[in-house]
């Protein structure tokens, strides 16, 4: 209970650090102003004549690329740079508490600006019929690929207090993983006829284990990807900032 208690503080904490400097109020408007542009100007969304919004989910994969590692880049570069890093660690909390109340508060103000684009579901609704199944499991695929891509940018920026640094190599884990389940890539494996190793790299891509969402299928085999992506990029940011203090 008292773990709990301590996580609880620590998501707190950061999350209103994120609201005391208006860092966090340009993020959002640049990413609502960017999802209406990919949705509507590249998606095509009124020359589709669909109801649905697959114009919208289909760019979050490359959306998140960048928007993600630079809501994660400071979470831990900031702290070394600053020398906080000691003091949080040294208080009666465990670095794993410290870890997950951390990206809860930034996997928390992700989903909140995630949120704030319902006015493009009202406006479907407001046009059509859609399915809101569907939606409904598009914006969870795209919390969990958002949670994903965050676990990925904390491990990295508990590796430097350089935040560039932290953000560049985020962007470039992240760039691969959308690259191994990229149809293009897919394709080319497909060619060369090793099918085990096609269906290896694929099943290691966020495109492929989205794709299910976009189209109204929540399958456990995909949560738990992503899941399991976070898990894994969490423990090894333990692994990283335990190192280096004991070191």
């Amino acid at each position: 209970m008292n773990s709990w208690a301590n996580i609880k503080t620590i998501a707190k904490r950061e999350l209103g650090a994120y609201f005391t400097s208006p860092v966090a109020y340009v993020f959002i408007v640049i990413f609502l102003l960017l999802c209406g542009f990919f949705t509507f100007r590249l998606g095509q969304f009124f020359e589709r004549n669909d109801a649905s919004l697959l114009s919208f989910f289909v760019y979050h994969p490359w959306l998140f690329l960048f928007l993600v590692p630079a809501v994660g880049m400071r979470l831990w570069s900031e702290e070394r740079r600053s020398g906080t890093i000691e003091l949080l660690l040294t208080m009666p909390i465990t670095a794993w508490q410290a870890i997950v109340g951390k990206f809860l508060a930034s996997w928390l103000f992700l989903v909140l600006a995630l949120a704030l684009t319902f006015p493009l579901w009202i406006s479907v609704n407001y046009l059509g019929n859609p399915d809101n199944g569907a939606i409904f499991c598009g914006y969870i695929g795209s919390a969990l690929m958002a949670g994903a891509y965050l676990s990925i940018a904390s491990m990295t920026s508990a590796m430097t207090r350089n935040q560039v640094i932290a953000f560049i190599v985020s962007v470039v884990i992240c760039f691969f993983l959308i690259l191994a389940g990229w149809q293009p890539v897919t394709t080319l494996l497909d060619s060369l006829g090793v099918v085990w190793l096609r269906n290896l790299v694929a099943s290691l891509g966020v495109m492929t284990h989205f794709d299910a969402f976009q189209r109204g299928v929540i399958d456990a085999r995909d949560v738990l990807f992503f899941l399991s992506l976070i898990g894994f990029a969490l423990f090894s940011t333990g692994v990283i900032i335990r190192s280096r203090r004991a070191g």
